[in-house]
């Protein structure tokens, strides 16, 4: 069997790649921002999940009460940079969810540069997510986003020397 594209393939049909915001006071630009790679299986197929988390390496698997399913779940950024990116460069998908992973790759690359602290960065990493997902649901626009980074930026400018 060729695990590599059997992954690439379920993924396909059953992944998600998503980068979420939350806002957090505490942050530089005042949004967290979260990359993550999912996939979600009905519990009497959690052995496909178990294949893709001794695959990567990397990730957790953890009951998802919203539809009782199994997610295999990616978050760490240098995992998703040094496991998760890679592999989808190696086995492309094929639907129009690849649009979905070519800007998530960008996110993640961006935040592991540390992008994401600045505002330039952050304006670019919401470019990008907005094009992601265009059925899904969002909390927050990206002129919300963006926003609440301008406030944070004018409130902060004296406590910080005028960085951004």
């Amino acid at each position: 069997m060729d695990l590599p594209s059997y992954i690439s393939g379920y993924a396909d049909g059953e992944g998600c790649f998503n980068v979420s915001f939350c806002r957090r006071a505490s942050m530089r630009t005042g949004w967290d921002v979260r990359p993550s790679f999912s996939v979600s299986q009905n519990g009497d197929r959690q052995e496909v999940l178990e294949l893709m988390l001794d695959y990567f390496g990397c990730g957790t698997l953890r009951p998802d009460r919203s539809d009782n399913t199994i997610k295999f779940e990616v978050r760490a950024i240098a995992n998703l940079v040094g496991k998760v990116v890679p592999h989808f460069e190696a086995y492309p998908l094929i639907s129009a969810k690849r649009r979905d992973f070519e800007a998530f790759a960008v996110v993640c690359r961006l935040i592991a540069a540390g992008s994401h602290l600045s505002r330039d960065g952050l304006q670019e990493i919401v470019g990008q997510a907005t094009m992601m997902n265009s059925s899904g649901r969002r909390k927050f626009t990206a002129d919300q986003i963006l926003e609440v980074q301008d406030l944070k930026v004018i409130v902060s400018a004296s406590s910080n020397g005028g960085k951004t």
